[in-house]
């Protein structure tokens, strides 16, 4: 007997649909016509034990156990999955061949083996597991995965790293929280400080965002820009732009702070001869915008329809398992393998019946135009997030349902429209001794933008022309006069969902080490599809977090753990450097002990500097309820140790 093992019912139901009939339904799991038994787990049947489990003393939360590190790391069952558990181990007994049908994401990986490991399977049933990659749960994809199943060892390295992210945030979490919570009640704070490797970095750059727009003071610059005409009547702008003369008169930004050289410069250039310097038009091509993966998802999601990243996350969820709509959502991949170009037909049609909205855009389509998309070295586990071949009706879904639908097949959609194409042009002039360069944009061809109407108007200093005129190199036009516009500087914004995951998956941009941001450049992020919109949600539950309309700004509390830690917990620079060896460990190019090691070295030292500082941001703050002391903050105390393996 074949067993297959999959992470969810749901998966093990669609698994077990294209296998032989007759099915016969038995305590968490189907038997088949071919002798063959799908099964599942119910998302995580294991996890870590509490520290009170390696050591009773640690039950109680003191300095002087700190930091807690197993010599001998435990599991054990979920209380709400034993019972599944069961059933798995006794089917595992039966089975002569067991089928790894975990998510195709480094979670789903470890998910499965460690049940198996758990389960004490035999070495040589371990040695025969295959492994079945499937991201779309509709019946001709599965019976492709089915028929393409690979040899399971090949994923130890993807398991591997998932197991040593399990593991270092246990560490981190447990004693750094404990750490923290323990100062926090010297001032009298009364709550559960918890700390994670990529939460508290996360709620440092809300802290730090925020503590610039209280900060900053508005001031004046000024931009000069020229009105010309042609012999023949047409007009257009001109901006000026500084010359390292004028370096003492500008910020550091490059902007022009003294009013008088500004008015200055609009009065010598007016009515005055212009000499042009260079022109060019080049013609450029746009192409289609990339697919989705979930964070770009989040972000669209975010801007077009003020939904936060778990509202998009568990509409992605049900459009994938109950629905049966959409392909695997916890993807960080944005293409897709070449196999699948030839099930373009089919998925435009399912577009075309299920999004009324789309129709149009689908019947304009052209499916022999082929975008970048399509590529199988950027391809691993699983590929971006796209609608399936599936027709079925749409009006069960909920609005946000809907509105999720439809932008994955808008932007799917979107691959099979000509590339927009447009051309720029530009002048430099001299006037007066000065250079002032004018710029145009049209557009030539609608292509696939046809799909994206935008409202945005051009913003006056970076695109001042509709057109501008054919003029070339040495020719001459007039400056009827200089206008002088006075702006204000204005303060960073504060975060809202869609900055707030853009912040995430860029944290490149906020890294300090070059090196660092360097390597991040291709694959920056703070946690990973799967978890970022849980660990955003943990912060507001936690109330580090709160909303202000669609603003998003850090609490007092929130502020006060952030200016109570010592720097390196609260920047985005170590959580970095750990997605990066996490991801050698995936691509073999590092062990598990080379990342294990140096990690509970470092964490003592984290540990002593927590207590270096008293955190007196915290001394009149009140925790919220859930998190006080007694049978509450117990309680809350052990969800914030469990927790902290995710966060």
């Amino acid at each position: 007997m074949r067993l297959f093992i999959a992470e969810k019912p749901s998966l093990g139901r669609a698994i077990a649909d294209v296998l032989p009939k007759p099915h016969r339904k038995a305590e968490g799991c189907i038997y088949v016509g071919n002798g063959d038994c799908v099964s599942w787990c119910v998302g995580h049947l294991l996890e870590q034990v509490e520290p009170d489990a390696y050591d009773a003393r640690f039950k109680q939360w003191r300095l002087e156990h700190l930091p807690i590190v197993p010599e001998q790391w435990q599991l054990k069952p979920k209380a709400s999955s034993r019972k599944q558990l069961s059933v798995l181990r006794q089917l595992i007994k039966q089975a002569d061949q067991l089928i790894h049908a975990g998510d195709p994401d480094r979670e789903g990986q470890l998910l499965v083996d460690q049940v198996i490991e758990y389960l004490n399977v035999s070495a040589n049933k371990r040695a025969t597991i295959q492994r079945c990659l499937i991201s779309d749960l509709n019946p001709a994809a599965v019976s492709r995965a089915i028929k393409q199943l690979t040899d399971n060892k090949a994923f130890v390295p993807l398991s591997t790293s998932a197991l040593a992210r399990s593991r270092a945030d246990w560490l981190y979490g447990i004693n750094m929280t404990r750490a923290l919570t323990l100062q926090g009640r010297k001032v009298g704070y009364q709550g559960v400080l918890s700390v994670g490797r990529v939460q508290t970095p996360l709620l440092g750059l809300v802290v730090r965002r925020d503590k610039e727009i209280e900060s900053f003071v508005a001031k004046p610059f000024y931009q000069v820009f020229a009105q010309l005409e042609t012999d023949k009547g047409e007009h257009f702008k001109a901006k000026w732009q500084p010359s390292e003369a004028c370096a003492q008169w500008q910020d550091e930004e490059g902007r022009v702070i003294a009013k008088a050289l500004a008015e200055n410069v609009a009065s010598r250039i007016a009515d005055q001869p212009a000499t042009v310097k260079a022109s060019s038009r080049k013609v450029k091509q746009q192409p289609p915008p990339q697919l989705y993966n979930l964070s770009a998802l989040q972000i669209d999601a975010a801007k077009r329809f003020s939904m936060s990243a778990k509202q998009v996350l568990d509409s992605c969820q049900r459009l994938y398992e109950q629905h049966k709509l959409l392909t695997y959502p916890r993807s960080d991949c944005r293409h897709l393998p070449q196999e699948h170009y030839a099930d373009r037909d089919r998925v435009l049609a399912a577009i075309a019946n299920n999004a009324q909205a789309l129709a149009g855009a689908v019947s304009g389509a052209d499916p022999s135009l082929k975008s970048k998309a399509w590529n199988d070295s950027k391809v691993s586990a699983h590929h971006a997030i796209i609608p399936t071949a599936r027709q079925a009706s749409t009006a069960r879904l909920s609005s946000t349902e809907r509105n999720i639908y439809e932008l994955v097949a808008r932007q799917y959609t979107a691959q099979f429209y000509p590339a927009h194409e447009y051309s720029d042009s530009q002048l430099d002039l001299e006037i007066g001794g000065g250079l002032f360069i004018a710029k145009a944009r049209q557009s030539l061809l609608d292509g696939w933008k046809a799909l994206y109407p935008s409202k945005k108007q051009p913003s006056p200093d970076t695109a001042v022309n509709q057109a501008l005129p054919a003029l070339k190199k040495g020719e001459h036009c007039h400056c009827i006069g200089g206008d002088v516009l006075e702006k204000l500087t204005t303060p960073p914004k504060p975060f809202d969902d869609a900055s707030l995951l853009a912040a995430m998956t860029g944290v490149g941009r906020y890294v300090k080490d070059p090196e660092i941001r360097k390597v991040l450049k291709e694959t920056d992020g703070l946690g990973t599809e799967a978890t970022r919109a849980g660990i955003i949600e943990l912060l507001f539950k936690r109330d580090f977090l709160r909303r202000q309309g669609k603003q998003i700004h850090a609490t007092a509390a929130g502020k006060g753990l952030i200016n109570s830690l010592p720097e390196v917990a609260t920047l985005p620079d170590m959580t970095a450097q750990w997605e990066t060896q996490l991801n050698a460990i995936s691509q073999k190019a590092l062990s598990y002990k080379g990342f294990m090691q140096p990690l509970q070295c470092s964490l003592g030292e984290l540990v002593d500097q927590s207590q270096s500082v008293l955190p007196v941001g915290l001394k009149d703050i009140k925790a919220k309820p859930a998190f006080r002391k007694g049978r509450k903050r117990r309680v809350a105390a052990k969800k914030t140790s469990k927790t902290a393996l995710a966060s």
